[in-house]
């Protein structure tokens, strides 16, 4: 699976529908989610943008991938507190999300990925 953008609908209906469940966290995926904000005019954001390519090639079936660009979905950046770009959120399963801030190399998303979202595997 390519990496996917998303839009704030496509958001309520494959991973939160904010909306109908304002105060609590459920989940609406059936695969641990990756979710990169970033945009476009950001240097950091364009370093990690290419990892994150590979990195849906590589996770493609297990983990779903998405990108968000903060100054198009404010609203979805707002709603979890995106501050800085890039954010990763990642979101297991089962389980709350969890922000990491800042470009990473590879190799320490590969742990984050397979530790948070694969649990260890």
């Amino acid at each position: 699976m390519a990496v996917t953008h998303l839009t704030r609908d496509d958001f309520r209906t494959k991973i939160y529908d904010f909306e109908r469940n304002p105060g609590s966290w459920k989940f609406e995926g059936d695969k641990p989610v990756l979710v990169d904000f970033y945009a476009s005019w950001c240097g950091p954001c364009k370093m990690l943008a290419p990892i994150i390519e590979e990195l849906g090639e590589e996770y493609a079936g297990r983990v779903d991938i998405y990108k968000v660009d903060v100054d198009e979905q404010q609203e979805l950046a707002a709603l979890f507190g995106v501050r800085s770009i890039p954010t990763l959120l990642f979101i297991p399963r089962d389980g709350k999300p969890q922000l990491a801030q800042g470009a990473m190399p590879r190799a320490e998303l590969r742990r984050l990925i397979d530790q948070l979202l694969l649990g260890g595997k």
